[in-house]
């Protein structure tokens, strides 16, 4: 079973340098404004995986009564799936939508 260390902080995003605030009700992990991630964690929040490379978004999926984000990370290949927060960019999320898997 996963451990999830809850880690809900604020950062700058290296891909857009935009700050990014708290989400003040789950742990934060990718930019609201371009929704880049960082290959951080192994199990969610425990910051270690030793990779650290970007995650870029490449798609989007249905997941029960909302949407996962699909990632890949430019350094090691992995793909990480996680839920979009409520303060995503619409726009980017719609535009991941129609892209081809």
């Amino acid at each position: 079973m996963k451990k999830f260390n809850m880690i809900d902080e604020e950062f700058i995003c290296e891909n857009c340098l935009h700050k990014v605030q708290k989400l003040n009700y789950t742990a934060r992990d990718h930019c609201p404004k371009c929704l880049y991630s960082k290959h951080l964690d192994i199990n969610p929040g425990d910051r270690a995986n030793q990779c650290r490379g970007l995650m870029e978004p490449i798609g989007i999926e249905k997941y029960k009564n909302t949407y996962k984000i699909i990632y890949k990370c430019n350094k090691c290949n992995k793909l990480h799936k996680n839920i979009i927060a409520n303060d995503d960019n619409f726009d980017k999320i719609i535009e991941l939508s129609t892209k081809h898997q």
